[in-house]
């Protein structure tokens, strides 16, 4: 019988271990995926799961933060790790004659990482000025503002590396200690792709008796949707942009609507032929970046819009953006629009096909949102199914511009006016 390409399993202590089977090349992608994020952070937590995820890279009890970077590259392969509101993930990219020795790596950085005082302050240090980059570079930066103010005081509001108090003041107590409550193996999926096989894969997993001390627990963390709020800021900045961001309410994962929204995002302001970059940038010259994206968590979304222009361009790219969204909601998208989004998110998707690395987080996210693979030919169908009516209907549902936040940085004169003039 033929070995199935994608095989999950769940440990009796609530582990997941997914594989996809990819025999047509020589790599592996290898990923450890723990729920929560920053999202489960309190006020006073904010930026603690960032600063663990840091940490776990510089030294276990059998490992240096040296030996872990030169064994690493000894491999020829990849090491890395984010973090994001949901959930933290390491995960390494080598040849498939290497997984015995990236899973001892892997797993050393689990069940070794012994967060020595010494490297604390002086991983503080690393991450007060990655505060500051993202500080200094204002695309990014704008984004997190504007988050800030669409959900005030709310864990998905806050910023994912956190505030530079909160990482000047944690203790090796405290971060110990926040590591052995919530790295627990029912919070943590394991998932690979490429030239592998899931037993013998299941077995390496096995062998380092990976949290085989823990027991099995709810998957899931309870969480309160946010509440969002209608607000304005304008942080002045000496630039030579003005930067905008513009946010509305999204979809969550899973809305039987979220392939209507993938198409929705790449013709509003997904490339090069969307409406935004056509009539901001092509016919108006007001602006060199200007784009849409979307955001999707487990019970809400953002849409989110970027601009970057001169001051005086502010007011007419942002009143071009709203009258954009009020055309989405008024008229339907032409069938020609609708086939270009098609072919391009289909095109995307295949040629994400290729890397390891995607695969094997495809298969974590889908496990996240969905508890389940989803196959090609599904995805597929669901992106030919979806119509011009319901682009519409979307447009309809998610352009309310009675609740979004507007952020402006840099120069911006006399933009001091009531948010319901702005549509």
């Amino acid at each position: 019988m033929r070995p199935r390409p994608v095989q999950k399993v769940t440990l009796e202590n609530g582990l997941r271990i997914i594989t996809e089977r990819i025999p047509s090349v020589r790599s592996i992608s290898v990923g450890f995926w723990v729920l929560g994020g920053s999202r489960i952070e309190s006020p006073e937590q904010s930026g603690i799961t960032h600063f663990i995820e840091h940490m776990l890279f510089k030294g276990t009890s059998s490992r240096t933060a040296y030996d872990i970077a030169r064994e690493i590259d000894s491999l020829g392969g990849q090491l890395d790790a984010f973090t994001s509101r949901e959930y933290t993930c390491l995960l390494a990219t080598v040849l498939d004659e290497h997984l015995p020795r990236v899973i001892d790596i892997l797993t050393d950085l689990f069940k070794g990482s012994s967060f020595p005082v010494q490297e604390i302050d002086r991983e503080r240090n690393v991450i007060l000025e990655e505060i500051s980059m993202i500080e200094d570079t204002p695309d990014e930066y704008i984004h997190d503002v504007c988050i800030q103010n669409f959900w005030p005081h709310q864990p998905l509001g806050r910023s994912v590396i956190g505030c530079r108090e909160n990482v000047q003041r944690f203790t090796h107590e405290e971060l110990v200690g926040y590591f052995h409550q919530h790295f627990l193996p029912h919070h943590i999926i394991i998932t690979a792709a490429g030239n592998i096989h899931h037993d013998s894969f299941q077995e390496l997993i096995y062998q380092k008796n990976f949290f085989a001390q823990g027991t099995a627990g709810p998957g899931d963390y309870v969480i309160e949707p946010p509440d969002s709020h209608h607000h304005f800021v304008h942080c002045p900045r000496q630039l030579e942009q003005t930067h905008v961001c513009l946010i509305m309410e999204g979809l969550p994962q899973s809305h039987r609507l979220r392939f209507a929204g993938y198409l929705l995002n790449s013709i509003l302001g997904g490339g090069m032929s969307s409406r935004l970059f056509q009539k901001i940038r092509e016919e108006r010259g007001l602006a060199y970046s200007v784009f849409s994206s979307l955001n999707s968590f487990q019970d809400t979304g953002l849409v989110s819009f970027y601009a970057g222009t001169s001051p005086g361009s502010i007011r007419d790219t942002i009143r071009l953006i709203f009258k954009e969204l009020r055309t989405m909601q008024g008229e339907k998208v032409t069938e020609e629009e609708l086939q270009r989004a098609k072919d391009q998110l289909k095109g995307n998707l295949m040629l994400g096909l290729e890397s390891t690395a995607n695969r094997m987080s495809k298969l974590a996210r889908q496990e996240i949102y969905f508890g389940r693979n989803f196959s090609l030919n599904e995805i597929i169908f669901q992106i030919e199914k979806v119509s011009r009516e319901d682009i519409l209907a979307l447009a309809g549902l998610l352009f309310h511009t009675d609740k979004f936040s507007l952020a402006v940085l840099g120069e911006a004169e006399k933009l001091e006016q009531p948010l319901e003039s702005w549509p």
